[in-house]
């Protein structure tokens, strides 16, 4: 019964992520597309240009205003959402498979499948838990990851023309180890990232839990006193 109870906990944490993280995600692409165009643009930033023009010339994008209007006259409305397809099949499993590898690890942990007990878990069990969730996330969506950089990188004209075209192009020049291709320097940088978020997380809530406890417990003799007090002035 326990285990029917917990699969079907897994599969709502899965949905309920995979859901959260595909909306927010296509709602969040123009300002992930905007982010990656300055990343990987070679040439410096305004300021370095003012500098070093004679070097290296003006940088295509020198603002967030001016990369929104080059985009959209350039590429449409449909060039803010350019990798969008290969973002929502990296970010849905992602967040599944880390909100389903965190409760299973907290229940583990834990010993018992309740919210209540995870709760009152340890932070740095909290952080362990968190660290291995989003490394499990990571590997498992990074192909996609991977991709949805690479789409949303090529302005005009674009050298690859679909997500089918950039993975059979990767896969055929250097194979499975070129879908994962800096897949260590992001472990490296997920794994605190993702422990200090869901251990910080833990560690407030346990707070607040004992914070209002204490209130209701300070209420409670308040109220007591009052009554007291009442009670003995009638008398």
């Amino acid at each position: 019964m326990e285990d029917t109870g917990q699969l079907k906990r897994a599969l709502i944490d899965a949905t309920a992520g995979a859901v959260s993280g595909g909306i927010s995600r296509t709602v969040t692409s123009p300002l992930d597309v905007i982010k990656i165009r300055f990343q990987v643009q070679l040439e410096p930033t305004n300021q370095w240009a003012s500098l070093r023009n004679f070097v290296h010339g003006t940088s295509k994008y020198t603002g967030m205003l001016q990369a929104t209007k080059d985009i959209l006259r350039e590429e449409g409305l449909k060039g803010f959402w350019r990798g969008n397809v290969p973002a929502l099949l990296m970010v849905m499993p992602y967040t599944a498979i880390q909100f389903t590898v965190l409760q299973q690890l907290k229940t583990f942990a834990a010993g018992s499948s309740k919210t209540e007990d995870h709760i009152n878990l340890s932070p740095y069990l909290s952080y362990i838990s968190g660290a291995l969730a989003g490394c499990a996330a990571t590997v498992g969506s990074y192909p996609f990851d991977l991709l949805r950089t690479i789409l949303a990188s090529q302005g005009e004209p674009k050298i690859y023309r679909n997500m089918r075209s950039a993975f059979i192009d990767i896969f055929r020049a250097r194979g499975v180890p070129g879908l994962y291709a800096g897949l260590t320097p992001t472990l490296v940088e997920i794994a605190p990232y993702a422990g200090l978020q869901f251990g910080t997380y833990d560690t407030f809530k346990r707070w607040m839990k004992a914070w209002n406890r204490l209130n209701l417990l300070t209420q409670a003799k308040v109220m007591s006193l009052f009554l007291a007090f009442s009670s003995s002035s009638v008398v």
